[in-house]
């Protein structure tokens, strides 16, 4: 609860004590006393022989101020002869009240209001009133400040620090992307030892742009140089600059850097920057861009560091492409760093990393792990030990086998097994055909990866599954590769048609269909490889304004 909240508590709870308090001690008598009418004090009045019937000579022998009766209602508080207490109440002006004024006697006395009782009769009840009334106010007051206080909160930038009890990452539990974590680790030694950078001449950089694929380790790297720079580290998405409010997205560049030069140095992490830097002047409609209002603002910042701040910007995305080009120069992002998919390497290094605290039978081999899972990303390397830590434990198995492994790495490319979908007799030889037609294909052919594993069990939206995979990492691919390729994913289609016939061909090859068309249209469009049409490229790229360009 916040102190301001609770002190108001703790003054409500106070003020409610003190008017129960009151209360009480209104209506607690001092001392008991019997009731009696107003004949009875004037009997008693004619019996002390102090008073006569002649009022207006009446003497005491105990002399004492005499007390006139004012108002109506007045308690008298009287003794007898034996000393008992009693009170009565009497009103100005009639008989007993004018007796009681003349009379003086020392053993009598008149409640007139004045004193204490007074004071809690009619001072305290307004006074409660008014401390209510008080607390009321305030708590208005404090809930229309409240509610302002949020209204202004909006501009505020909403960037994370990332607290020092948490576990750190570092750059050892990053794998597989060794030239990224080169560049940024001289970012850390930078924050480190600025004297050293400085000697020579060199600036600290503004800013890093990390570009890659999904699941290649953006923000995993980013949160390795948070761990090894031991430094304050603002973490942000670029989603979270622009609102419905217009102004909004600039005030929280202006809050967000304002916060980090005051811990300078420190970095700030702006993950998915493409959703607030997209290339200007691709709005619609001609009207007002929030976006790009926001895009202005942190140009404006980035370029306007003062060199002894020591603030690094690192931002991250996959979409290099529809960046605006005024965020992409050096002297705000002055280094981008490429992050791609690992290599065998890579991904045996990532398999290590991932495999460090969890029980692995000695029959796995994470160097053929390595090469079973081609064009997998770092992410991809991660759930797949995972999942089969997931069926090593459903299996009531305290370590993790080969076998989960490599069922692992089917679910994560086709998905998992679905045994109970029901498949007619029928159905099952022309799947088991049709993956015949493409792993006898893929062996016959010179120019075509290994076939691993055919199975007609169900998996994901396929009915059945042939998996190729290639010996060695490849960047480049020849034109007698993709023939071959092409040859092999209509391998299936082939195969029904040699054993139904035509006419029995079915819509299991819709899909390879598809790819095959995909491939064969870039080979000719934008590869060059038609032999009729030479190496032309065709077409142009089609970029909607809606994608930033």
């Amino acid at each position: 609860m916040p102190a301001s909240r609770r002190s108001l508590t703790y003054l409500f709870i106070g003020a409610a004590v003190f008017v129960v308090a009151a209360l009480l001690y209104r209506n607690l008598p001092s001392q008991s006393a019997k009731d009696a009418d107003a004949g009875q004090l004037y009997a008693a009045l004619a019996q002390t022989g102090n008073a006569s019937t002649d009022k207006a000579n009446t003497v005491s022998t105990n002399a004492s101020t005499p007390v006139e009766v004012q108002g109506d209602g007045q308690t008298v508080i009287w003794y007898d002869g034996n000393g008992t207490r009693y009170q009565t109440t009497v009103s100005s002006g009639d008989e007993v009240s004018r007796e009681f004024a003349a009379a003086k006697f020392y053993n009598f006395k008149v409640d007139s209001g004045s004193g204490s009782n007074f004071l809690l009769s009619v001072i305290l009840p307004n006074l409660v009133l008014f401390v209510l009334m008080a607390l009321i106010l305030l708590w208005i007051f404090r809930q229309t400040q409240s509610g302002n206080n949020q209204a202004l909160s909006f501009g505020r930038s909403r960037a994370r620090l990332l607290a020092g009890d948490k576990p750190a990452i570092t750059f050892t539990d990053v794998a597989g992307v060794d030239e990224a974590k080169q560049e940024l680790g001289e970012i850390v030694e930078f924050l480190k030892y600025p004297d050293k950078f400085a000697a020579v001449g060199a600036r600290i950089p503004k800013g890093v742009l990390l570009v890659g694929p999904p699941g290649t380790g953006k923000t995993l790297l980013s949160k390795a140089v948070a761990g090894e720079a031991g430094v304050p580290f603002f973490s942000i998405s670029g989603s979270e600059f622009v609102e419905m409010f217009v102004g909004v997205g600039a005030s929280r560049v202006r809050d967000l850097f304002d916060q980090a030069k005051k811990n300078s140095p420190c970095i700030v992490f702006v993950d998915e920057i493409d959703a607030v830097g997209r290339q200007r002047g691709a709005g619609l409609g001609g009207g007002h861009d929030e976006r790009e209002q926001t895009l202005n603002q942190l140009l404006v910042e980035m370029d306007g560091f003062e060199t002894a701040t020591h603030v690094i910007v690192i931002a991250a995305t996959n979409r290099p492409d529809v960046l605006d080009p005024a965020l992409l120069r050096p002297g705000r992002f002055d280094r981008h760093v490429m992050l791609d998919r690992p290599d065998i390497r890579g991904r045996r290094a990532i398999l290590e990393v991932h495999a460090r605290n969890k029980p692995l039978d000695s029959s796995v081999d994470l160097e053929v792990l390595a090469k079973q899972t081609p064009g997998f990303s770092g992410a991809d390397l991660s759930n797949l030990i995972n999942e089969a830590a997931i069926l090593a434990a459903r299996a009531n198995r305290k370590v993790i086998t080969m076998k989960d492994l490599e069922e692992s790495i089917a679910r994560v490319i086709a998905g998992p097994e679905r045994r109970s979908r029901m498949i007619s007799e029928k159905e099952k030889r022309t799947i088991a055909f049709h993956e015949m037609g493409h792993a006898l294909v893929g062996k016959l052919l010179e120019h075509t990866d290994p076939v691993h594993k055919i199975t007609i069990v169900s998996r994901g939206m396929a009915l059945g599954w042939t998996m190729s995979l290639p010996t060695e990492d490849r960047y480049l691919v020849s034109k007698a590769e993709l023939i071959d390729q092409l040859a092999q994913i209509l391998g299936g289609r082939c195969s029904e048609e040699l054993i139904f016939g035509e006419e029995n061909i079915t819509t299991g090859a819709s899909d390879d269909i598809r790819k095959a068309t995909n491939l064969a249209r870039k080979m000719v469009t934008e590869w060059g490889m038609s032999d009729k049409l030479g190496p032309l490229t065709f077409g142009e790229r089609q970029e909607m304004v809606f994608l930033g360009r």
